[in-house]
């Protein structure tokens, strides 16, 4: 897989819409297609969906607009909201390109801000999918410097989103330590907590109901055209105890063993 110098990026920018960034090469990998859920059939998230489409079509229109921080529960649509507004905001914005970037590859964020900055007819969106921080780790100041503060300001054509199963990116106990090692607690606890801080915009995905669940499966069934009798809803339901999981993730998998014994091709 050959990959582009920066003279040759612009071309590449214009022949694809999504990318990884590589860090060994300093450079980006085109991802030729981003497979994801239609953004219709994202189901019991509303309110999340409604947030992050707004957010991003104010900033594939040009407004500056907040980063995001989506945090929650596993297996909620997370990365799939992500993935999915993307796309379909996409067809009608073309100027909008989605880059994802690897956490261990967070120290690469300021050269991609410069990178990225110089080609101001389009608009980014840095993509960290799973992020979270361990005691050990220190690359939230990478981040939290990056986000708001750093000598380089955060570039008008570009908008950072970030997934993560914990609302302050880090374990409550990470946190808490402060309070056992810090000589001064507060600035020691403050430093960790105001990491999250610096996203303007904060949407959680929680657990969802029975109800939720079963509805989730159903407008799947409906969409592409799959039986679905008062037994499957039992069925379906234990699917989700086997699994310990009560979650989009999990109606999503039970949709995938019903097409399988219909003989159904499920496409994206």
């Amino acid at each position: 897989m050959n990959f582009y110098s920066l003279f040759s990026l612009k071309f590449l920018l214009f022949k694809n819409k999504s990318f990884i960034w590589k860090s060994e090469n300093q450079g980006i990998k085109v991802r030729s297609n981003i497979k994801t859920i239609k953004i219709d059939l994202l189901v019991g998230i509303d309110r999340q969906k409604k947030t992050l489409l707004n957010n991003t079509l104010n900033f594939a229109k040009g407004n500056f607009t907040n980063n995001a921080l989506l945090w929650g529960s596993r297996g909620n649509g997370k990365s799939t909201l992500v993935k999915s507004v993307f796309n379909y905001l996409s067809k009608d914005f073309k100027s909008l390109r989605l880059i994802q970037l690897n956490k261990k590859d967070l120290s690469d964020i300021e050269l991609i801000y410069l990178t990225l900055s110089r080609f101001k007819n389009f608009r980014f969106i840095i993509f960290i999918d799973d992020l979270s921080f361990e005691k050990i780790d220190t690359d939230y100041k990478i981040i939290k410097s990056t986000l708001d503060g750093s000598i380089l300001n955060q570039p008008l054509n570009i908008i950072v989103y970030i997934t993560s199963n914990r609302r302050h990116l880090m374990p409550r106990d990470m946190i808490d330590n402060e309070k056992s090692s810090a000589i001064h607690t507060d600035e020691g606890i403050d430093e960790k907590v105001s990491l999250s801080d610096r996203f303007g915009l904060w949407i959680g995905f929680h657990n969802i109901s029975q109800d939720e669940y079963l509805n989730i499966i159903k407008s799947y069934c409906h969409y592409y055209k799959i039986k679905y009798s008062n037994e499957d809803i039992k069925d379906s339901i234990k699917w989700s105890i086997q699994r310990g999981n009560r979650n989009g993730r999990t109606a999503w998998q039970y949709i995938i063993q019903l097409a399988a014994r219909e003989n159904l091709m499920i496409d994206f």
